[in-house]
């Protein structure tokens, strides 16, 4: 038997659960041997430096750009995708310093899957998809993906989200304006799952016209791990919205807050964090424009940081200019400074002192094949 023709026996099987006027016919195979094979190609290539100029030359805190005085790779990917009117699947490998940072933690032969799922379309003539395998986080406004963002670097509130999931995604639209996404995960941004049972995760995305988008996100679930025993049920709500009123402005917001109940000595208590962050783009001329941001990230009881240094928590504030050049519709070049200050010493120095503020030149050209 053929690789297409089990794939044909399985989704047969699996479309055939939906109801009976719609129950795919004998041109399900034919769909599949028609699909589209397409290929995608990104390269991320920065410098960068920091004044607390880290020992070992890796930043505490980030797992994008976290190489410092030097010209690296944080990201690049070809990506395969397959796509028909019922099925789409994509596999995408990824090589870089961030992929070193974010997925340490997990097995070898799992380390460089950027995105690696399937998908169908459960009834002929609706928009309800199914997909499964890794996938792409909908949590803040930013992903690990520059090309698309306001800013060349990446928040601190997306830098301590997931970046990626894995597990099944069930796309429901609910009009023209509304479209509700409900997840059945393995955990918070890892592969493999590390505890029982497995976590939920909802968004619902809400686009009034072409200026707006407005996203509504939660998790919940058992965050107990190798790593953090004693974690129970962590809550989670992130709420963020896009705006571009004309060609020239753009707008991105975002603003969460997470409960995390965990084991401290006797007792079992409820901790929480919260982030927010303003992002705007002004564009001044065919090609160029200047970004902005500024953020705040709050985890005073350590629960998705913990300081390299003695601080008894971790609170963090940056702001952030860049200036963004499209050399083409497919190459940009970026230079972004960017300045942290904290009420506490989070940065170790290489004379064994400790600051409370940091700053960075960052420096990137990026391209994509599309």
């Amino acid at each position: 038997m053929t690789a297409r023709g089990a794939i044909a026996i399985l989704l047969s099987f699996v479309f055939g659960m939906s109801s009976a006027q719609d129950k795919p016919d004998s041109s399900l195979k034919a769909a599949l041997l028609k699909g589209k094979l397409s290929l995608e190609g990104y390269v991320d290539v920065y410098y960068s430096y920091a004044f607390s100029h880290p020992v070992g030359g890796t930043r505490p805190y980030m797992v994008n750009y976290n190489r410092d005085n030097e010209v690296n790779l944080d990201l690049a990917y070809i990506s395969l995708k397959y796509t028909t009117d019922r099925i789409r699947a994509t596999f995408t490998p990824g090589y870089g310093t961030y992929m070193n940072a974010n997925y340490a933690l997990e097995r070898q032969t799992l380390q460089n899957i950027l995105e690696a799922n399937v998908g169908v379309r459960i009834f002929k003539n609706k928009e309800i998809w199914l997909d499964a395998g890794v996938i792409s986080s909908p949590y803040t406004n930013e992903t690990v993906y520059s090309f698309d963002q306001i800013t060349y670097t990446r928040s601190l509130g997306a830098e301590n989200t997931p970046y990626y999931l894995t597990g099944a995604k069930l796309t429901v639209p609910f009009g023209a304006k509304w479209t509700g996404y409900f997840y059945l995960l393995n955990g918070w941004q890892v592969i493999e799952s590390q505890h029982d049972p497995l976590d939920y995760g909802t968004q619902l995305e809400y686009k009034p016209n072409t200026k707006w988008d407005i996203n509504w996100n939660t998790y919940i679930g058992n965050e107990s791990s190798v790593s953090n025993p004693g974690y129970r049920t962590r809550y989670f709500s992130d709420l963020y919205a896009t705006y571009s009123p004309s060609d020239e402005w753009s707008f991105s917001g975002d603003a969460y807050s997470g409960l995390q109940r965990r084991v401290e000595g006797d007792a079992i208590k409820t901790r929480q964090w919260w982030n927010a962050n303003l992002c705007a783009k002004y564009s001044f001329s065919h090609g160029s424009s200047f970004s902005v941001r500024v953020e705040h990230f709050d985890d005073p009881f350590d629960v998705l940081i913990k300081p390299v240094t003695n601080a008894p928590g971790f609170r963090l504030g940056s702001a952030s200019l860049g200036y963004n050049l499209a050399i083409t519709n497919d190459a940009l070049l970026r230079v972004e400074s960017r300045y942290f200050g904290s009420p506490y010493s989070l940065y170790p120095l290489r004379n064994q002192t400790e600051v409370n503020k940091d700053l960075w030149l960052t420096i990137g050209l990026t391209a994509r094949l599309r």
